[in-house]
């Protein structure tokens, strides 16, 4: 079986205590160690992203050797301060922290989106509006097909040595007839 993703999305709503119920297929992939829990902070692009404490681990483990450089301060401050390690309760309700649900304007409705080792909480409005620039071809700066070539292209392997590129270029296959 290969690797473990997350996929999918789900509309949500938050009730009167700022909670929402995460996904049931979600909440399993979240598991690790027969514990459900996690952690929610800023997302790229206007969302919020939930870690599993694996993945944040290695998060951390990264960004700790470059902790020092000043050009990294101020995305280091923002970024751990707005992390908030959680856990589902026994219904797979989770609370939304107020500062994180204001940051990126989640009132009533939301979509949980997962993208590969993290998911993605996105206001509703938000997420709607990108999927349908996106699909209308009127998203700024790319199309739907472009994005989709760009990124079917990190697919293709990359020649490891200096022979091996020079052996792939020089290689009849490389130039179309």
């Amino acid at each position: 079986m290969g690797a473990f993703f997350f996929s999918g999305s789900h509309t949500a709503k938050l009730d009167e205590k700022g909670r929402f119920v995460l996904p049931q297929e979600m909440r399993f992939g979240l598991v690790e160690e027969g514990k459900c829990e996690f952690t929610i902070g800023l997302g790229l692009g206007g969302c919020l992203a939930i870690y599993k404490k694996s993945v944040i681990q290695k998060i951390v483990e990264k960004f700790q050797a470059n902790q020092h450089v000043a050009k990294f301060q101020k995305f280091f401050t923002l970024f751990f301060s707005t992390l908030y390690q959680t856990e589902c309760d026994k219904v797979g309700r989770v609370m939304l922290p107020a500062a994180l649900k204001e940051a990126v304007g989640i009132d009533k409705e939301m979509v949980i989106a997962g993208v590969m080792d993290k998911i993605e909480l996105w206001p509703k409005h938000v997420y709607d509006a990108n999927l349908r620039s996106l699909l209308e071809g009127t998203s700024p700066g790319f199309t739907l097909a472009q994005m989709t070539e760009e990124a079917f292209a990190l697919l293709q392997e990359e020649p490891k040595t200096v022979g091996e590129a020079v052996e792939s270029v020089m290689n009849p296959a490389y130039f179309p007839s």
